[in-house]
Order: C-alpha cells, then structure tokens, then sequence
C-alpha cells in the first residue's frame, strides 16, 4: 500500500466533508463521528463534485439529481446513479489522515 498524506483530522470536524486533490485526483473526505472515509469526489452518474453534496451519517448524497453513496463500500443506494463509487483505504497517522489511491 502507498498512503499519502490528505489532510490534518483537526481540519475536518464529525459530520463535515472535503475534496482534497491527491496526485491530481480529486478525493472526497468524509469524517463520520470521528471515523474518515475516502472516495472518488465525482458522482458516478453525472460526474459532479459529490463534496457540495450532503453527508448522512455514512451516507453520501449527490447535489445534483439525489443519488446516494455508502462511503464504507461505495454502494449505489438511490437512483439514478448506477455504477459503485471507488472508495480508499484510510488511515491516521499522528493527528494526518492519509489516503491509499493506489
């Protein structure tokens, strides 16, 4: 595994999400009760920034048509996405949470 630094955890509080670029990828990062989360940023139906979405526990919604994504899996729950979306391994290290995009 190759992890790579994404962010401090004290910058993004419970309930809060972010996309953070890593090698040029677009990454959203999800804290959910203290437990980080890592995904695509793109919405697999109309590839929109799921960051201006809305975060529901481990639930995350699209702002544009309302598909709905578990970040622990990246299972489609609602329509009209379709296709899964590509989640990361995450780990803290020393108050940093890194990203394996690899």
């Amino acid at each position: 595994m190759s992890f790579q630094n994404a962010l401090s955890a004290a910058d993004l509080e419970p309930g809060q999400m972010t996309k953070v670029l890593i090698d040029g990828r677009a990454i959203l990062i999800a804290n959910v009760e203290g437990e980080f989360f890592a995904s695509d940023d793109s919405c697999t139906h109309e590839e929109v920034s799921l960051c201006k979405g809305a975060l529901m526990g481990h639930l995350v919604m699209c702002p544009y048509h309302g598909s709905r994504f578990d970040l622990r899996n990246g299972n489609v729950l609602e329509d009209p996405a379709e296709e899964a979306l590509r989640v990361y391994p995450v780990r803290l290290i020393e108050g940093v949470v890194q990203v394996d995009i690899d």
